[in-house]
C-alpha cells in the first residue's frame, strides 16, 4: 500500500489531465465532431503550464497561438460551410500551397530556433521550433478541414515523441506515441469522408 501511495504521489496529475484532454480532442477531430475545439482549449490551457515548467518556450508560444486557432476552428466548423451543408466538408490542399506552407514553416523554425538559442535558456531550440512551426501549419489545415493536416501531424508527433522523452515528460511521450497512430486513423477517416460524405461518423 505504501508503494502504491508513493507512486500515486509521484504522478504528475496535471500531465495526466493533459493526456486525457489531448486524446479526447484528437478522437473528436478524427470524427469531425465540433466539440474537438472546446476540448482543445482545455488541453491548451493545461499544456501552457506544463511547457512553462519544462522551459520549452517555443511550445509555450505555440499553444498560445493554438488557443486562438481553437477558437477560430470552433467558429469555422460551425459557420464556415455553405448554407446547403450541415457541416464543413473535408477537402484537399493543392500541392503548391502545401509546399509553400511547409517551406515557410521550416524557414521560420530555423530563424526562431537561432533566436531562442541565442537569447533564452530554451531546451532543444531547433527541434522545439520545428515542431512548433509544423504544428501551426497542421493546425491551420485542421481548422480548414484539409486532409493533409494529418500528414503534418504525423511528422510533428514523431518529432515531439523524441523531444518529450528526452525532457522526461513521460505522459506527453505516451500521448504523442498514441497521436502517431491517431494521425494515421485520422487520415483514413477523413479520406473516406471526402470520398463518401455518407461515411462521416456521427
Amino acid at each position: 500500500m505504501d508503494g502504491l501511495l508513493t507512486t500515486l504521489h509521484a504522478v504528475d496529475w496535471l500531465e495526466c489531465a493533459g493526456l486525457a484532454a489531448g486524446l479526447l480532442c484528437v478522437w473528436l477531430l478524427i470524427r469531425q465532431n465540433v466539440w474537438t475545439w472546446p476540448v482543445g482549449i482545455v488541453y491548451v490551457c493545461i499544456s501552457l503550464w506544463v511547457f512553462l515548467q519544462a522551459k520549452l518556450y517555443a511550445d509555450l508560444g505555440l499553444h498560445l497561438v493554438f488557443l486562438a486557432l481553437n477558437c477560430y476552428g470552433w467558429w469555422f466548423w460551425l459557420h464556415g460551410g455553405s448554407r446547403s451543408e450541415d457541416m464543413v466538408p473535408v477537402t484537399t490542399t493543392d500541392l503548391r500551397t502545401l509546399v509553400v506552407l511547409v517551406a515557410v514553416a521550416m524557414a521560420a523554425a530555423l530563424a526562431s530556433g537561432a533566436w531562442f538559442e541565442r537569447h533564452t535558456d530554451a531546451a532543444l531550440p531547433y527541434w522545439d521550433n520545428t515542431t512548433t512551426m509544423l504544428s501551426l501549419a497542421a493546425m491551420w489545415l485542421s481548422t480548414r478541414k484539409k486532409l493533409e493536416n494529418w500528414i503534418l501531424w504525423f511528422v510533428v508527433d514523431v518529432l515531439a515523441t523524441g523531444i518529450y522523452f528526452h525532457k522526461g515528460l513521460y505522459f506527453y511521450t505516451v500521448l504523442y506515441l498514441v497521436y502517431i497512430g491517431m494521425a494515421v486513423m485520422g487520415w483514413r477517416a477523413w479520406r473516406r469522408a471526402m470520398e463518401s460524405p455518407a461515411a462521416v461518423a456521427a
